[in-house]
């Protein structure tokens, strides 16, 4: 029985030792050497003599990174990483929130962290990666661990404006990361394209099934994904068949039509996850890669990586909706709509979790993880939590959930509660329109549209649009642009998008 996830590592190390684990632009390292140089790191951190403490590391995306945050649960303690280009003042926040006992660092960013006027230790890995191993400390501090005992946080924009640390424990990422590797039959022989920064969630499910099953991670550089011609080069290069990715990636590399340039001679699983997967993009990378299984997961931080998925097995036009799914294994969803109760055939609902997989909860934030992680309203007879998403969902004639929008999305406008997500997926299955976003103007109770596309005016796309929506749905304002923001994490960044409008007309 696997009580924490070091026993990934060791147990691959040990079949495969001499192979390539994570291989970054600059380096690779072996399980052995990844094994070898993380219980170095857990070693000296373990001479502080203290555990189940939060250790932030602020190291570049690289393959040492992956020995930072063994590193740090080899010493007993739990791993935040964070985005080295993160603004100083949000560095901050997350640093107050958490208190941590120290910052583990590389040499490129010690001059940053000796910025932030740290108060605790400052652990730079290159010092420390050779250090001795306490073999017989950390074995016994390892023996100690808990699958209840935390694993990682991972920072999470809030409604508020405040980070929230969404805490995960080993026995939630066992729990996703053994359904994964078995549903998706994933084996030694297999090389994953790593796309997400490890500061987001949805690079959990790369990183440990690789360590769980021996494949090799290419960690691909994040400026080959400017150029999706040279991207898809280096993944026939690599040999990559699996790529867990955000839908945006996927869609760039559609739109700019590079796989009419470069057939992709290996992969063989298209995952994605983290925003809803157009149609229209997802049928350019069906058509190019026929025998390839396409796979639509769903699901929040706060439920580890996915709680549910979809199997794309049939065929859609470009303007329909994909489905989210139907549960991972040991995990429920329940579909509540305001008076909590199960939802009614065509009602739309919140999507509810519950399962191994959720969270702990918010680190150091009892308010917010009360209002979020909650008594199950449908058990009022002993403890169950259950995680409200905030997502609102349907289920289809399969009975399959069908992602709506989320609750911020619905909007009342000229009377009708509307879900900008019904907008956005008509919008993007115009064939000029590569991407389009909404936003609403609730001071002037207008729609406003944001979209990328070529010859195409507004009074077309509003006559399309008619074709395809209420009237009350269309678009008050069109504004054409070049490019979409996207957050860290890859993704729209829509909060951004509202404040340029605002700024742009003088409001703020």
């Amino acid at each position: 029985m696997i009580i924490n996830v070091l026993e990934y590592l060791e147990e691959s190390a040990e079949k495969y030792p001499d192979k390539v684990a994570f291989e970054d632009k600059e380096k690779s390292l072996t399980f052995k050497e990844l094994l070898n140089i993380s219980k170095a790191v857990g070693s000296y951190i373990s001479t502080k003599n203290r555990t189940h403490s939060p250790i932030i590391v602020f190291m570049e995306k690289s393959a040492d990174n992956i020995a930072g945050f063994m590193g740090v649960l080899y010493s007993g303690n739990f791993y935040c990483p964070i985005d080295t280009h993160m603004p100083e003042a949000r560095i901050k926040v997350i640093i107050d929130t958490l208190n941590p006992i120290a910052i583990l660092s590389d040499l490129a960013n010690k001059e940053k962290v000796e910025g932030l006027h740290f108060r605790g230790e400052i652990i730079i890995y290159e010092e420390i990666k050779q250090e001795e191993i306490f073999d017989e400390k950390i074995s016994l501090i390892k023996k100690k661990i808990l699958d209840t005992d935390p694993a990682y946080v991972l920072f999470t924009s809030g409604s508020t404006g405040i980070p929230k640390g969404v805490l995960i424990n080993h026995r939630s990422i066992i729990d996703f990361t053994d359904w994964m590797c078995d549903k998706f039959h994933i084996e030694s022989t297999d090389n994953f394209g790593n796309q997400s920064p490890f500061f987001f969630d949805l690079s959990i499910g790369d990183l440990y099934c690789t360590l769980k099953k021996g494949c090799t991670n290419y960690i691909i550089p994040k400026e080959l994904f400017t150029f999706p011609v040279e991207l898809l080069r280096f993944l026939n290069d690599k040999k990559i068949n699996i790529i867990f990715w955000v839908p945006s990636a996927l869609c760039v590399v559609a739109n700019l039509r590079a796989l009419n340039k470069v057939k992709l001679r290996w992969i063989d699983r298209v995952l994605f996850c983290g925003e809803v997967m157009p149609n229209k993009q997802l049928n350019i990378w069906r058509k190019a890669l026929p025998e390839a299984m396409f796979v639509n997961l769903y699901g929040p931080c706060e439920a580890t990586d996915a709680s549910t998925y979809y199997i794309v097995d049939r065929e859609f036009e470009d303007d329909d909706p994909l489905p989210i799914g139907v549960p991972c294994e040991n995990t429920d969803i329940l579909v509540l709509n305001e008076d909590n109760r199960i939802v009614k055939k065509d009602e739309i609902g919140e999507l509810c979790i519950r399962g191994s997989g959720l969270a702990m909860g918010y680190y150091n934030n009892s308010e917010r993880t009360e209002e979020a992680f909650v008594q199950n309203p449908l058990n009022l007879t002993y403890p169950e939590i259950i995680y409200r998403t905030g997502d609102l969902v349907k289920y289809n004639e399969y009975g399959e959930l069908m992602y709506v929008s989320r609750k911020d999305f619905q909007i009342k406008h000229m009377g009708h509660r509307i879900e900008l997500g019904e907008i956005e997926t008509a919008v993007s299955s115009i064939k000029e329109i590569e991407i389009g976003v909404c936003i609403h103007d609730n001071v002037k109770d207008q729609i406003i549209l944001f979209l990328i596309g070529k010859e195409v005016n507004d009074k077309k796309v509003k006559d399309i649009l008619r074709t395809k929506l209420q009237e009350y749905m269309i678009p008050n304002r069109i504004i054409h642009l070049e490019e979409l923001p996207y957050n860290a994490n890859g993704k729209i960044d829509r909060k951004k998008l509202k404040a340029d409008y605002l700024n742009m007309n003088g409001r703020s």
